[in-house]
């Protein structure tokens, strides 16, 4: 039977304890409508509906749920993410900590099977328009967190198992942009309750 060590999970440094919490826009429907909101809105229907024309379908998935204000938990597709090769790169590179960190242990230790809880925390990868157009609409940067089990054999071998959970506070950030288009005309709809902000989860599994 493994030995489970029960000391601090491995690749816990570096990484945060909670997910990044929602922006500092004002609340949910606390600004007054102004003829140029509804304008906005209008907008981003029809950008909506572009985006589904060209196929870019979690782009399109996560504004039609920030139009719809419901500001409920929207899921996506974790596994589709770990694909990508930014967010599959950074993922990996926790995987082989988790090894290195798993066998330094069991090399300091009693050398028998053994298994070592393992946590990544929260971390955030960005998603580039190279990467994935459609990801890159639909979100730009995402938090993830690895956590799991690395068990070491009596010969050294390692097995990971593992769990990619995604985490993201949906929202346009007053004050920011991308590529020259400013966010506060966007932020403004949840902020005079047009639309709503929202938070973005999801998980996949993983056996390496």
């Amino acid at each position: 039977m493994d030995q489970v060590d029960l000391s601090r999970p491995l690749g816990r440094d570096g990484g945060w304890a909670e997910a990044e919490p929602p922006s500092g826009n004002a609340g949910h429907a606390e600004l007054p409508v102004r003829p140029y909101d509804l304008l906005t809105l209008a907008g981003c229907h029809a950008l909506r509906g572009v985006w589904a024309l060209l196929g870019l379908r979690s782009a399109s998935g996560v504004l039609r749920h920030y139009l719809r204000g419901t500001g409920s938990p929207y899921r996506v597709d974790a596994e589709a993410l770990l694909a990508l090769p930014a967010v599959r790169h950074a993922a990996e590179a926790q995987l082989e900590r988790w090894r290195a960190e798993a066998l330094a242990r069991w090399r300091a230790g009693a050398r028998a099977a053994a298994a070592y809880p393992a946590d990544s925390g929260w971390r955030d990868v960005l998603i580039t328009r190279r990467v994935s157009p459609d990801w890159w609409l639909a979100l730009r940067c995402v938090e993830f967190r690895l956590t799991g089990t690395v068990r070491v054999a009596a010969d050294g071998a390692t097995v990971v198992d593992y769990r990619f959970a995604v985490h993201k506070a949906w929202n346009f950030d007053r004050g920011k942009s991308e590529l020259g288009v400013p966010f506060t005309p966007f932020a403004r709809l949840h902020e005079t309750g047009l639309a709503r902000e929202f938070p973005v989860t999801g998980e996949a599994f993983g056996h390496r």
